[in-house]
């Protein structure tokens, strides 16, 4: 029996000489291990590239063969030929600055006319370049931070979303003070309302679940502002549109209420409302039936 570490063999990776386990031992560590089967990867990747670029090269070729000696091309020749698509050729057509000719529904251009297009063409100018406007004022991450009560990685979050020009001053960050303004303004579109109301000032006054609540607003599309994290509600809105449901309840039947009194379906419901006309009103997304018509109507038919 062999003792271990018995055998001289040089590393195929690093060339250093190591004392082997086996006679199939090809590299002297882990490292040169992994090292060498990331570079025969590499080196695999690199030869199909080269085997695709080549046969690439060869369809090209054999392409420009087919059609080096044409008088007259397709549309697809000619887009081959240029190095553009068919519809490029196609606006060239179009514009006029390539003639062709239409026979059978085939479009056939001359080489002749092609080399001519460049011909007595004015010099290439470049686009004038675009000075940007410089932002005119800024303002600091504090400045925003102290006026719309918001934190500063969402500060530099919301920037980077909305594209707000940026400057950096002596390891300070500004903002255009212009699209930091449009951005709240936007967000924040009802500036004349006075009084808020937070999720919890509502809980608490109209004895509502935090469920109830966010439907409430949402369903009634009361305007509402952010700050930082925390979101409220218009007082004047929701105190309005409260008066008006508490009104309102003595006066109509809310679909279910109707269904339940009458033990019809909704569709009954419904069919009677539209036959007989019954006044009706939507708040939010409920449907209210004015209850003295609907008394009226079938009251009488109650059994």
């Amino acid at each position: 029996m062999k003792e271990q570490g018995s055998i001289l063999k040089i590393c195929e990776f690093c060339g250093i000489t190591f004392n082997a386990y086996k006679t199939t031992t090809r590299y002297c560590s882990h490292t040169c291990n992994s090292r060498a089967y990331k570079d025969n990867k590499r080196q695999m990747r690199l030869t199909a590239i080269n085997y695709r670029t080549m046969q690439e090269m060869e369809v090209i070729s054999d392409q420009y063969e087919k059609i080096k000696d044409k008088e007259f091309l397709s549309v697809s020749e000619t887009a081959f030929l240029l190095s553009v698509g068919r519809m490029t050729v196609y606006r060239y057509l179009h514009s006029g600055s390539l003639p062709a000719v239409q026979i059978g529904g085939k479009t056939f251009i001359r080489r002749k006319d092609i080399d001519t297009m460049f011909d007595a063409r004015e010099e290439y100018k470049a686009k004038p370049s675009i000075d940007r406007k410089p932002i005119s004022e800024l303002c600091t991450v504090a400045e925003i931070k102290e006026k719309y009560k918001v934190n500063e990685s969402w500060i530099f979050k919301v920037a980077k979303e909305n594209n707000f020009p940026r400057t950096l001053n002596k390891g300070k960050t500004y903002f255009s003070r212009k699209h930091v303004d449009a951005y709240f303004s936007k967000k924040n579109q009802h500036t004349g309302i006075a009084e808020w109301y937070s999720v919890d000032d509502i809980k608490e006054k109209f004895n509502m679940t935090i469920n109830s609540v966010y439907s409430f607003v949402s369903e009634n599309s009361i305007p509402k502002k952010k700050e930082g994290k925390y979101v409220f509600y218009s007082k004047y809105h929701v105190d309005k549109l409260k008066e008006e449901v508490e009104s309102e309840r003595l006066e109509y039947y809310t679909v279910p209420e109707a269904m339940k009194k009458y033990n019809m379906s909704r569709d009954q419901i419904y069919h009677y409302v539209k036959y007989h006309k019954i006044p009706k009103v939507k708040i939010g997304k409920s449907i209210k039936i004015a209850k003295q018509e609907l008394d009226r109507v079938l009251n009488p038919i109650i059994i």
